[in-house]
């Protein structure tokens, strides 16, 4: 070994050493100061990760427009939570020769969240990925022009869908909850900001996958929110915002992706909530407002999407997905005391059962299209009795399969919506599927948001954008 080499070597080694030694002694938090609640001035409540959400601080105005009235799909499920169309425009039964007649169409955030409508007025909670918030869209129903929109800024990430609720509006209202379980109250007429409600914040609510999937209701001026953690149901004014009362939660059922449901069973109007850990009915009114009335836990699948079903005589239909299957409930009073007992209970392969959507209850009979877990029905549309939901009595057969898609009643005829965006007007029968028109009106994916059909025209979107159809009987006229 030569001289040079020598003393590299004594350089490296002396280095070497020098570097160990000082990271055997050195302390590395010496200079840091121990971080204690309070340090930072942070607000009680305040998100952990990133700023507080302030709910309803963003506004953009673009102009006014008068309403026009006569056209209502108010919220989730219609005007009377059943998913039916009831109004006496006559609408098309084939798409013509020229196909739909597509009025304007929309971009939106990744989603799946629907619009309401109320006097020519279009209502939806979109979600801004390049802004990251929340916000409120008002648009004309004629014209699809944006009218103002209010939000706030909240961090979300990519879930199979972003927003993916349905406002909730009457004469004076919008109520809207976000994917985060942020609530916002504003004026229907003009946007202007009444009140907030964050959910997790104030109720210690659990997010459920795939974010937020609840509607809230509107109960004439009362919101009615299904929260989760400390209550299961909470009523607001929303006048004032102020408190009106809350169901307690004492076996810490969650929040699911169902929607409170409207019902009046013996006389007694009472919310009905499918929560994840069992299903209740509420008063609703009353003395006694607020409280339990009766609950079971006899069916309780892991994840719930739709909705429960109001049939006739106190029965109430309840389907879930990923194998959970369905089951069906009476619900009886005797001397002012309610009792539910359980009339069928049962898996997706076994008769009429739902992953996303809530089935529809007309003249007497249960539809809505099956589960890809479900057998040789997966995807088909069907039908079945209220009294035996196993029995299924009508099916579209295997060239007719609809996916996750949306589905609606209007003017006798069924609108459904598969995966793709295509678009099948079935006649409404219990005895045999009768196709009279299909059509692909979308190009893009996840066609999952609840239709809305109202004054002869029909919303629809997929995960990017809304296209509204002019589907009155006269447009396909020559």
């Amino acid at each position: 070994m030569d001289k040079w080499t020598r003393v590299i070597l004594l350089i490296v080694i002396l280095t070497a050493s020098g570097l160990l030694g000082w990271w055997f002694f050195h302390d590395p938090v010496k200079n840091m100061t121990l971080s204690v609640p309070g340090m930072d001035n942070r607000k009680k409540g305040a998100a952990v990760a990133g700023k507080p959400v302030m709910i309803g601080s963003e506004f953009k105005f673009f102009r006014t427009a008068q309403d026009i009235p006569g056209t209502r799909w108010p919220r989730f499920r219609g005007a009377d939570f059943d998913n039916i169309n009831t109004e006496p425009v006559r609408l098309i039964d084939t798409w013509g020769t020229n196909g739909p007649q597509i009025l304007w169409k929309k971009s939106l955030g990744d989603g799946h969240a629907a619009p309401a409508v109320y006097d020519g007025k279009i209502y939806l909670l979109d979600y801004d990925e390049t802004g990251k918030s929340d916000q409120l869209r008002c648009f004309l129903l004629a014209t699809g022009e944006e009218l103002w929109r209010r939000g706030y800024q909240v961090h979300l990430k990519r879930n199979h869908g972003l927003s993916r609720t349905i406002p909730a509006v009457n004469a004076k209202f919008v109520v809207t909850m976000g994917p985060k379980c942020q609530v916002m109250c504003v004026n229907r007429a003009n946007g202007d900001f009444l009140w907030g409600l964050d959910l997790e914040k104030e109720y210690q609510a659990e997010i459920p996958f795939w974010y937020t999937g609840q509607c809230p209701l509107l109960d004439n001026d009362t919101a009615i929110i299904a929260t989760g953690g400390k209550a299961i149901l909470v009523a607001v004014d929303c006048n004032t915002g102020r408190k009106l009362w809350e169901t307690p939660n004492p076996k810490g059922w969650k929040m699911s992706h169902s929607s409170v449901m409207p019902m009046v069973v013996k006389g007694k109007k009472m919310f009905v909530y499918f929560a994840i850990g069992g299903i209740c009915g509420i008063s609703a009114s009353g003395p006694d407002r607020g409280t339990v009335l009766w609950e079971t836990t006899e069916f309780a699948p892991s994840v719930v999407a739709p909705s429960p079903v109001m049939m006739d005589d106190g029965r109430i239909f309840l389907t879930a997905g990923y194998g959970a299957g369905s089951a069906l409930l009476q619900v009886e009073s005797r001397n002012g005391k309610y009792n539910v007992k359980v009339l069928q209970k049962f898996k997706p392969q076994e008769g009429l059962a739902s992953e996303q959507q809530t089935p529809v209850f007309f003249n007497g009979f249960l539809y809505g299209v099956l589960p890809k877990d479900a057998g040789s029905l997966r995807n088909q549309f069907v039908c079945c009795p209220p009294g035996d939901c196993k029995k299924i009595v009508m099916s579209s057969g295997k060239t007719d399969r609809f996916g996750l898609g949306p589905y609606i009643v209007a003017d006798g005829k069924f609108f459904i919506l598969n995966d793709d965006g295509e678009m099948t007007i079935a006649r409404a029968s219990s005895t045999k599927f009768t196709v009279l028109g299909k059509t692909r009106i979308m190009y893009g994916q996840d066609s999952w948001g609840p239709v809305a059909i109202t004054g002869g025209y029909l919303l629809m979107r997929d995960s990017k954008q809304m296209v509204c159809l002019d589907i009155k009987s006269h447009a396909h006229e020559k």
